[in-house]
């Protein structure tokens, strides 16, 4: 699932620089990406597992962080990304999608396509 949220996460803070209003993604008001990239401090946030996994000081996890912003998310996982947010549903592994459905009784997956038989 790592791969999904960091990918998410990736579209979503890019989103400011993709659109030109802002050349870096620490220039946007956004505090996710300055607390996980530069190291200011929010009360509001609580580093999540995924990132603390980047590294085991402070430093490295920053630096880290950084490297994955150098590029923009692209082709299937962008499309993948897309699709899921204009059609409301879930992204991430077959097991994923089964356990929020259960949790939150709603279909996160298309329906196929076609009559129903």
């Amino acid at each position: 699932m790592g791969v999904y949220l960091f990918a998410c996460q990736k579209y979503i803070e890019l989103s400011p620089v993709s659109a030109g209003i802002v050349q870096d993604p620490a220039d946007y008001s956004w505090p996710r990406y300055r607390a996980n990239a530069l190291g200011v401090s929010s009360k509001r946030l609580k580093p999540l597992d995924h990132y603390l996994q980047l590294g085991k000081s402070k430093p490295e996890r920053y630096a880290r962080y950084r490297e994955l912003f150098q590029s923009h998310v692209e082709g299937e996982l962008l499309q993948d990304i897309r699709d899921a947010l204009n059609k409301g549903l879930v992204l991430g592994t077959e097991r994923f999608k089964a356990e929020v459905e259960l949790l939150t009784k709603r279909r996160v997956t298309p329906k196929r396509r076609g009559r129903s038989k």
